[in-house]
């Protein structure tokens, strides 16, 4: 018969799909859907890479002008570089990992200028062939100008600086030479100032750069034109620098904490209020002095200087007289004394008589003590002291628990003014003077702190804000993942459900031993009248409604001949 099956064929169950067969089952819109939720977690990773990445910024150029930060902006804008501005807007800000390379590429194009075109030493390094002497002096004038706006340039607090030299030309005819002066212009940045330390360090490194220029010749002006280095009212008034005002303030600090360290145990630290104020002699005097004065006392024996002279001719000796010439210089006469009779004198040559002659001179001089006496006097000498000590009065709490302030007596306060005379070494014949006093003090009770909320904390608020553009950009890439690719990958991943027995699939398939069931493995069956056309498209309809992956897994074999 045409409708009977001429054998059994056994039917072997197709193995499952493939991933890639499981993702073209989907629906266009789900696919489509994962695709669009792919890219947006692709961009959402990539941010926070980006972001993680450029946390940590680091200063690129600090105290540029607006106009070089313009240029540089530009340029950062054009490589497509995150920046930041400080609060000044004088300094700018890129990612830490981009720093080194940012500045090389910048100064490739000569920027910013302003650091480009300050001129130093470098000045030297180009030398003209023919340059006269008045140019070479001023060139390294302007060498050293430049050099020291770099230098004041590097504070904190400076923004801009100009510095003026004048160095007056050496020559060795003048006997009185021009010393040199120099003058600074400082710009601040908006809000800062330099303390008179931060001034005197400035004049000091300007005069120590330039010889023989002098501190005191070093003027320091702001952009407003207000003298930062002139002296102050007290270095004014006494004439001191300022290492002469700090040594009279070490002193006055010392007396004071000596003072405080004994008034404070016995009225109490907060009850105590001390100033000392001190005199300081810093003029250095040098004095000789000569002193003459006889010799003092019994046993003292004068200072004799005596000289003495003695000339003496002896007899015989024929001394020459007369005048000089051949009648004087004849040789003696022979004697013509007589035999008997009395001895004649004998006569010298020229008529001179001979005879025996003494000459003595004695001169005494008495002399009294000298005594030279050099003093130097001592650098820094305390001239005068002068305290002044409140003291408040006595606080106690009675029975009640009510507070009463007492005075002190007025032993107590020579007690304490005692102390504090013995405390800074009192001189009355120095002039120094102590005065103790005893008055209330006004206590002034500051009103309560306001307890800050924690959401408020100035801590949590930068972490706060610091820590939203990355939990954004993560809950974007949860909402991603679980609405848009979660779907797709459930339905790819997801194994197909096996044919539920008794189902339409087994009407239209043949499962069982039912009329117009077909032979199974390994069964043998008679022919028997095969369903109408009509029954089996109806089932077939019903089964794609009821289970369209199964449907669609038959089919796919029917095209790929898996299935016959």
């Amino acid at each position: 018969m045409d409708n009977a099956l001429a054998a059994p064929t056994p039917l072997v169950p197709a193995p499952p799909p493939g991933l890639a067969a499981r993702w073209q089952a989907l629906p266009a819109k789900t696919q489509l859907m994962a695709l669009l939720g792919v890219a947006a977690l692709v961009a959402v990773l990539v941010m926070l890479f980006t972001s993680a990445r450029d946390a940590d910024w680091r200063v690129l150029f600090p105290n540029l002008s607006d106009k070089d930060g313009g240029q540089v902006v530009e340029k950062l804008a054009q490589m497509n570089v995150p920046y930041r501005f400080t609060e000044g807007g004088g300094t700018i800000l890129v990612p830490a990992a981009r720093v080194h390379e940012l500045r090389m590429k910048l100064a490739a194009q000569g920027l910013p200028a302003g650091s480009a075109g300050s001129s130093g030493y470098e000045l030297l390094d180009k030398n003209h062939f023919g340059q006269t002497q008045g140019q070479e002096r001023m060139k390294m004038q302007r060498a050293i100008e430049g050099e020291l706006r770099t230098t004041i340039e590097a504070l904190e607090s400076v923004k801009s600086a100009r510095v003026h030299l004048a160095l007056p030309q050496v020559n060795g005819f003048f006997r009185e030479q021009q010393k040199p002066s120099a003058s600074v212009v400082l710009t601040l940045h908006p809000g800062a100032t330099l303390e008179r330390g931060q001034v005197a360090g400035i004049v000091r490194v300007v005069s120590g750069s330039v010889p023989e220029l002098a501190a005191k010749s070093v003027s320091v002006v702001d952009s407003t034109g207000a003298l930062l280095s002139g002296p102050g009212d007290d270095e004014a008034a006494s004439g001191l620098d300022s290492q002469q005002l700090l040594f009279r303030r070490e002193v006055e600090a010392g007396h004071l904490k000596r003072v405080l360290a004994l008034l404070e145990p016995v009225v109490g630290r907060d009850n105590v209020r001390a100033s000392v104020s001190a005199d300081i002699d810093f003029s250095q005097v040098m004095q000789t002095a000569e002193a003459y004065r006889p010799n003092q006392g019994a046993d003292a024996t004068p200072a004799i200087r005596e000289q003495r002279s003695e000339e003496s001719v002896q007899p015989g000796g024929a001394v020459p007289g007369g005048v000089p010439g051949a009648l004087s210089n004849q040789p003696p006469v022979p004697a013509t004394a007589p035999i008997v009779g009395p001895a004649q004198a004998l006569q010298a040559a020229g008529g001179a008589a001979a005879g025996a002659a003494t000459r003595r001179e004695a001169a005494t001089r008495f002399e009294v003590d000298k005594t030279v006496t050099v003093t130097k006097n001592a650098v820094g000498t305390v001239r005068r002291l002068n305290a002044a000590v409140v003291v408040n009065h006595r606080v106690s709490t009675d029975a009640k628990g009510k507070t009463v302030s007492t005075p002190l007596t007025e032993k107590e306060l020579e007690q304490l003014t005692a102390l504090v005379q013995q405390g800074i070494g009192f001189d009355e014949k120095r002039g120094d003077m102590v005065k103790v006093i005893n008055a209330p003090f006004r206590v002034e009770v500051a009103p309560p702190a306001e307890e800050v909320p924690v959401w408020q904390q100035p801590w949590l608020v930068d972490l706060l804000k610091t820590a939203v553009a990355p939990a954004s950009l993560a809950l974007l890439g949860l909402v991603v993942v679980f609405g848009l690719i979660r779907p797709a990958l459930t339905g790819v991943l997801a194994p197909p459900p096996a044919p539920a027995p008794g189902s339409q699939l087994d009407a239209v398939v043949g499962d069982g031993d039912g009329p117009g069931a077909l032979p199974g493995p390994g069964r043998n069956v008679p022919a028997l009248a095969a369903p109408s056309e009509n029954e089996r498209i109806a089932a077939a309809r019903a089964l794609a409604k009821q289970n369209p992956a199964a449907v669609a897994h038959i089919v796919r074999g029917w095209v790929s001949g898996e299935v016959s």
